[in-house]
C-alpha cells in the first residue's frame, strides 16, 4: 500500500502509524500486514507489578513485548511513537466500567504521568503467516475484525488481577489445520499456537455469529473453528481489577509497531517439535495437538505391544493410532470409568483370569497421578475380591491410591443412563472417557463367549449398556482393549474377527468403541496407554494446548510423580502374586502361577515391561 522505501524512514513510520489511525477504525490493525501488533493495556504504577505477573502467568494470551517507564509516552517496539495518539481508538475505564471510546488520551496527560503502559502481542501479528502457508484467512475475505469471545476458562490470578480468558476465533479448513497450527506455534509474541480446536461450547461459547468483541466471521463449508487466545484478555482484566481509571485499546484497534511481525516458516521449527493435529471426538467435535516426536513415539509404542508371541494371529485386527487417539480424548478427560474381568474359567472359583486388572491398575495408577477422576466397575458377584485386590495393590506400592471399585446391575431401560449421567440427565455426565479392558463383550446373539465359542452369559453383568448408552452421549468417548476380538470394545473391528479369528463369527463381540487398541496380551494394552499418557503430558506442544495456553511447564515434583507412576517389572509381578492369591488364573492355560495368556511372566512379560520403559523415557 506504501513505498517499501518509505517505512525505513522513522519520521515517515510515524506519519504512516497516525494516518492509519486518523483514516481506519476496527480495521486499522490490518492495514501494515506483515508488522507487529500491540494490544495496549495502561493502569496506575500501583498495579503495574501485580499486571505483569497476570501477563507472566497467562503468556498465551497476554505475551508481554514492552512495559513502559512509569509516564513514558514511547517505546522501543515504534520509534517516535506516542501511546496518546498512536491506537485508532482507546477504551477509558473508571472503577472497572467502560465510560467511553475516545482517539486519543492526550487530555489524560497529567493522570498518565503517574501510569504505566503494558503493550502484549496480538493475534494480527500472524495472519500474514497464515496467508503465506495457503490457509484463507476468513475475517480478511470478508473484511471484517476477527471475532472475539469471553470463555470459561479461568486466567491464572495474580495479585488483583482475576479473569475469564478471551480468544480469537478464525474458521480453517480441516486440510489445513496442520499448516494453521505449525505456522502460529511459531510465533509465540503473537500468541502462539491454537488453544482450542473444534465445538465452541467446549471454551463455554454458545453462539458463533455473536462475538464479545469484533464481527462475526462466517463459517464455511469445511472449515473447523480453531481458537487462538486474545490480548483482549487484558480488557477483562482492567474489568474486573475495578481501578479507578485505566486505559486499553479498543478491540481490534491495536497499536502498529515497526517490527515485522514473526513470519517464521514451519519448516524452521525443530522437526521433533512440530505439532500436529489429531481429530479425537466429533460429538462434539473437538481435536488435539501434539508434536511430531511425542506422536512418533506413541506409535513406536503401540507397535511393541501389538506383538504376538501367542501366535493368535492378533495383527489382523490392528488399527494404527487407535492407542494415539485414545489417550490424547484420555489426557483432555476429567473423569474415567474402567471396566475389567473375563470369566473364562467357568469351572473354577473364581473363574477370572490374569489378563485385565494388571493393565487396568496401571492405567488407573497414571489417570490419577494425571489428577483425573477414576473409578473401576465390575461385576457384582467379583466385587469383594477385586475391592480386595485393589487394597492389596495399594500396600505393595503398585498404585499410590485406592481406586474406588463398583458394580453396575442393569434394572431397566435407563439403567445405564443413570449411572453414567447425574439424575438421568444426558447433558451431565459423571465420566467423560469409559476404558474397558480385557472385559468379556457382548456377542451379535446377546451372549457371551470365551474364545473356545464356550457362553459364558451366567457370569456376567451387563456393562456392555455402558458402552452403548455412552456412544448416544455427547461428551462420553470410549476405549477397549482386547486381544482376541471377544472383548468389549473391540466391535469396532469385528469384521476383522470374523474374517481371521478361530469361532470369529460366534465370539465376535457386537460393541464398538471410539477406539480399539489390539495388543498380544491385553494388559500390554493398558501398560501401552499408562506410558502414552506419560509422553503426551511430557510433551510441551500438547501440555500448552491442555493447558490452554496458561501457566507453565510441568514442575519436576509432577514429571517425578507421573514416572513414578509407570509400570515397572516389580510392580506388575507383585500385581501377579495378588491375582494369584485370591485364585486368578492364566487366561490360556488355567495354571495358578506367574503367568498370563499362557506366557509366564518371566522372560515373556517382564521384557515387554522392559522395553515399554525404554520406549517412553528414551
Amino acid at each position: 500500500m506504501f513505498p517499501a522505501v518509505l517505512l525505513k524512514c522513522a519520521g515517515m513510520r510515524t506519519f504512516l502509524r497516525r494516518a492509519v489511525r486518523l483514516k481506519y477504525s476496527t480495521r486499522a490493525a490490518n492495514m501494515r500486514p506483515g508488522y507487529q501488533q500491540a494490544n495496549v493495556v495502561i493502569l496506575h504504577k500501583d498495579l503495574a507489578d501485580d499486571f505483569e505477573a497476570f501477563c507472566r502467568a497467562n503468556s498465551g494470551p497476554l505475551p508481554l513485548l514492552y512495559r513502559s517507564k512509569c509516564g513514558e509516552w514511547s517505546c522501543s517496539l515504534a520509534t517516535g511513537s506516542d501511546i496518546r495518539e498512536d491506537c485508532p481508538e482507546y477504551c477509558v475505564f473508571e472503577n472497572g466500567k467502560l465510560m467511553k471510546k475516545m482517539a486519543s488520551l492526550s487530555s489524560y496527560t497529567p493522570q498518565l504521568a503517574d501510569m504505566v503502559t503494558f503493550y502484549l502481542g496480538c493475534s494480527f501479528g500472524f495472519e500474514a503467516a497464515l496467508t503465506a502457508a495457503g490457509v484463507p484467512v476468513r475475517n480478511v475475505e470478508q473484511g471484517k475484525n476477527v471475532s472475539m469471545y469471553k470463555t470459561s476458562v479461568p486466567c491464572i490470578r495474580a495479585g488483583q488481577f482475576d479473569c475469564p480468558m478471551v480468544v480469537s476465533m478464525r474458521p480453517v479448513p480441516e486440510d489445513k489445520l496442520d499448516a494453521a497450527v505449525q505456522c502460529t506455534h511459531a510465533t509465540p509474541l503473537a500468541h502462539g499456537g491454537p488453544v482450542h480446536i473444534g465445538h465452541p461450547k467446549l471454551l463455554g461459547i454458545h453462539d458463533l455469529s455473536r462475538p464479545d468483541y469484533g464481527d462475526p466471521v462466517e463459517v464455511c463449508s469445511g472449515d473447523v473453528p480453531v481458537f487462538w487466545a486474545c490480548g483482549v484478555t487484558g480488557v477483562e482484566a482492567v474489568q474486573s481489577c475495578k481501578p479507578a481509571l485505566a486505559f486499553t485499546h479498543s478491540p481490534g484497534c491495536m497499536f502498529i509497531t515497526d517490527q515485522k511481525a514473526e513470519t517464521v516458516s514451519p519448516l524452521t521449527l525443530e522437526p521433533a517439535q512440530c505439532p500436529l493435529t489429531i481429530c479425537i471426538s466429533q460429538n462434539p467435535q473437538l481435536y488435539s495437538i501434539a508434536s511430531k516426536r511425542a506422536v512418533q513415539q506413541i506409535q513406536a509404542i503401540e507397535e511393541l505391544v501389538v506383538e504376538d508371541p501367542g501366535a493368535r494371529g492378533i495383527r489382523a485386527l490392528f488399527l494404527q493410532d487407535e492407542l494415539l487417539k485414545a489417550c490424547l480424548s484420555l489426557s483432555h478427560s476429567s473423569s474415567v470409568l474402567i471396566t475389567t474381568g473375563f470369566p473364562t474359567h467357568y469351572m473354577h472359583t473364581p473363574p477370572e483370569e490374569t489378563d485385565g486388572p494388571p493393565g487396568a491398575i496401571a492405567m488407573a495408577a497414571m489417570l490419577q497421578a494425571l489428577r483425573k477422576e477414576v473409578v473401576i466397575v465390575t461385576d457384582e458377584r467379583a466385587l469383594e475380591m477385586n475391592q480386595h485386590i485393589m487394597q492389596d495393590a495399594v500396600k505393595k506400592g503398585v498404585i499410590k491410591t485406592p481406586v474406588p471399585v463398583i458394580s453396575f446391575q442393569s434394572k431397566g431401560p435407563d439403567s445405564a443412563l443413570h449411572f453414567l449421567c447425574h439424575d438421568g440427565d444426558p447433558t451431565k455426565p459423571r465420566f467423560d472417557h469409559l476404558v474397558a479392558i480385557e472385559r468379556s463383550g457382548r456377542a451379535a446373539d446377546g451372549n457371551y463367549y470365551n474364545m473356545r465359542g464356550v457362553n459364558i452369559r451366567h457370569l456376567v453383568d451387563s456393562i456392555d449398556d455402558l458402552f452403548t448408552t455412552a456412544s448416544t452421549i455427547a461428551g462420553i468417548t470410549t476405549t477397549g482393549i482386547g486381544d482376541g476380538g471377544n472383548e468389549l470394545g473391540m466391535g469396532k473391528v469385528k469384521a476383522a474377527v470374523k474374517a481371521y479369528m478361530p469361532n470369529g463369527n460366534l465370539i465376535a463381540c457386537d460393541v464398538a468403541a471410539d477406539f480399539a487398541i489390539t495388543a498380544g496380551v491385553s494388559n500390554w494394552g493398558g501398560y501401552a496407554v499408562a506410558c502414552a499418557l506419560y509422553v503426551l503430558n511430557r510433551c510441551p506442544v500438547h501440555w500448552r494446548y491442555l493447558q490452554r495456553g496458561l501457566g507453565s511447564s510441568p514442575t519436576p515434583d509432577q514429571q517425578s510423580l507421573w514416572s513414578g507412576c509407570l509400570p515397572t517389572i516389580a510392580k506388575e509381578e507383585d500385581m501377579l502374586h495378588i491375582l494369584v492369591k485370591y485364585g486368578v488364573r492364566s487366561g490360556k492355560t488355567a495354571n495358578l502361577g506367574l503367568e498370563v495368556d499362557g506366557l509366564t511372566f518371566y522372560p515373556h512379560h517382564s521384557d515387554i515391561i522392559q522395553r515399554l520403559r525404554h520406549l517412553t523415557l528414551a
